[in-house]
């Protein structure tokens, strides 16, 4: 009689990652064939359109009303009662089956409606897809197996493989009839104060959301070990939201009345972001998470001139924080001080910017003679330069292994800033005022990059960034204006850097690593460079995908990762790209309309040149 071989843990781990592996790329394969045949085939009958995207619909309900997991997992029964063992109330719905039956009825109406219903299928089906791939990978992956998802022997649960059938026939049903409809558009000539309503409750859904989507799921950990799926099936939900208004025109008319509207919509941003602490995310948690991502956004904008606007490769950009925080501590009054000099917040965080930009002067100069990766290497030498020079205390400014801790909080008019709020009968976190003061300094970092990208040297920057030699024929001063973006971009750096070391109250050269340049310039391309509000979003997302998919363990920074190759892939023109960047790299005019669909024919006889609109 043989004997059983025990395997260590290891090799049952890697066997298990190895068979999930095979079965993803089977389904991989499978699903790419069908769309080889399916596609061309629907293609030429734009009416199957409907009876596809009202089966999509019914059999998404269907999937919802069923349940999801057969049994309880590892960390305890699935959320939303999707476990079979707890699914007593099928109609009881909440959380991600909430959302894919809201879905179903969605796709089911949009049919009937005259709308481009295609392109909203299509986003309605890809929202569809990623709840289910989400509440399917992850029971399988928290121990539970395929059988968690299909059957264990006794019970059977096929909610999710139900719902990743709907997501499929939904995304069929935008294939019927080949090239999707023209997206919508809306009459902009509307009265201004209808204008400015509309734009009011847009921001303040806007808020509502970002609220919803930072409060979703908790924080994690022992409280909710399902936060990370519950927060990435809500974020799959909205994308496909947001991806239908955007179908519909209705996103893209709402931005069109911004951009008429510019300095109206830049005030009622700034008065709903200041709202944010008085939803449901107003915790000392998020604020201070909040207040971190103004920090980078700041940080991030100042970036975006010297690589999204002038083009210049910059590794090393963190340090221009870390002088400004360094600066700002020590003319802070802190008792490691190697000044002894205790100045106004204001004005340490004036002289931290100048400071600071008279360094990114120094490192702009080597830009006149290089360029492209050797200019990466200079700034990236640059970066790991003053990171040595802050650990070796060299000055005796930075103090060295021990930092410059107790960096005294801001306080102006008797309040302090790292102290709770009570106004009236509202008691508002620890933290709030820091970061009511990073809206503003986000805001008036806004207001200077919008300005000079406007100004004549903010194209004089974009021509340097498309073709140097080009604009020095042209007559540009490239070499001065290369050296001022390195300037500009680090003066904003080094104010950011004033209010992060009074924040932090702890200053130390660890905090200001080459991973922390990367993750800005992730920022700024992810955003998308010369946007401001992408640099924004970008420096948010970074920021908070990390702290929401904490409940993934040692997943967490493969997903992450994972998460921004898909949105490279798919999206190189970032998220919220400037016109620049929108038709270079995704072939779209200003408004985000594709080029193709900006050319019609000409029905004059004899005459089939396109025209443009």
């Amino acid at each position: 009689m043989n004997d059983w071989i025990e395997y260590p843990d290891g090799w049952i781990w890697l066997g298990q990652i190895l068979l999930i592996g095979a079965a993803i790329a089977a389904v991989v394969l499978l699903v790419r064939l069908l769309w080889r045949v399916a596609t061309p085939y629907l293609a030429k009958r734009p009416t199957f359109d409907r009876p596809l995207g009202i089966a999509g619909g019914v059999v998404a309900v269907i999937g919802a009303l069923l349940p999801w997991v057969t049994f309880v997992l590892n960390d305890g029964p699935y959320p939303d009662k999707a476990t079979l063992q707890f699914f007593d109330s099928p109609w009881a719905l909440s959380g991600f089956r909430l959302h894919t039956l809201i879905i179903g009825v969605l796709a089911v109406v949009v049919v009937f409606l005259p709308l481009p219903k295609r392109r909203v299928l299509r986003a309605l089906g890809a929202s569809t897809i990623g709840i289910a791939l989400v509440n399917m990978l992850f029971p399988i992956i928290d121990g539970g197996g395929f059988g968690a998802i299909t059957s264990d022997g006794e019970t059977f649960a096929f909610g999710g493989i139900i719902t990743l059938i709907a997501g499929v026939l939904l995304v069929f049903a935008a294939k019927a009839g080949g090239v999707l409809e023209p997206i919508p558009h809306w009459k902009r000539a509307i009265p201004t104060l209808v204008a400015y309503a509309v734009l009011v409750v847009a921001f303040v859904v806007l808020l509502l959301v970002v609220a919803m989507m930072l409060n979703s799921g908790g924080q994690g950990g022992v409280g909710n070990p399902y936060a990370g799926p519950v927060f990435l099936s809500l974020l799959a939900f909205l994308a496909g939201v947001f991806g239908a208004l955007h179908a519909v025109g209705l996103t893209g008319w709402i931005s069109a009345l911004s951009d008429n509207h510019k300095w109206f919509s830049v005030v009622v941003l700034l008065v709903v972001a200041l709202g944010l602490p008085f939803t449901e995310a107003g915790t000392d948690y998020w604020m201070t998470t909040a207040a971190n991502i103004g920090v980078y956004a700041a940080t991030a904008i100042g970036l975006n001139i010297v690589v999204g606007l002038a083009g210049l490769l910059d590794l090393g950009y963190v340090a221009f924080l870390g002088i400004g925080a360094f600066v700002a501590a020590n003319f802070s009054g802190a008792a490691a001080s190697a000044i002894g000099i205790e100045l106004p917040f204001v004005v340490a965080a004036l002289i931290a910017a100048v400071v600071a930009g008279i360094f990114g002067a120094v490192v702009g100069s080597p830009t006149l003679r290089v360029r492209g990766d050797y200019l990466a290497i200079v700034t990236l030498a640059f970066g790991e330069i003053f990171k040595k020079a802050a650990q070796n205390n060299i000055g005796g400014v930075t103090g060295g292994a021990n930092a410059i801790p107790n960096v005294p909080p801001i306080n102006w008019f008797g309040a302090s800033f790292d102290k709770p709020l009570t106004i009236g009968s509202i008691e508002l976190p620890s933290g709030v005022l820091y970061y009511v003061l990073i809206i503003v300094l986000v805001a008036l970092v806004m207001v200077v990059f919008a300005n000079l990208k406007n100004a004549r040297i903010g194209r004089a920057w974009i021509a340097i960034r498309e073709d140097e030699d080009a604009a020095r024929a042209m007559g540009i001063k490239t070499g001065q204006a290369k050296i001022l973006a390195f300037l500009i971009g680090a003066m904003l750096a080094g104010l950011a850097g004033a209010v992060f070391a009074h924040k932090t109250s702890t200053v130390a050269y660890d905090s200001f690593q080459f991973i922390e340049s990367v993750t800005l310039l992730a920022a700024v391309i992810l955003g998308g460079m010369g946007s401001i509000p992408g640099a924004v979003l970008g420096a948010a997302l970074l920021l908070v995908l990390p702290e929401k998919l904490r409940e993934f363990s040692d997943w967490r920074l493969m997903l992450f990762g994972l998460a921004l190759v898909l949105i490279m892939r798919f999206r190189p023109q970032g998220l919220v790209p400037d016109r620049h960047r929108r038709a270079e790299l995704a072939n779209e005019g200003a408004e985000g309309v594709p080029i193709e669909e900006l050319n019609v024919h000409d029905d004059t006889p004899g005459d089939s040149k396109a025209v443009t609109r």
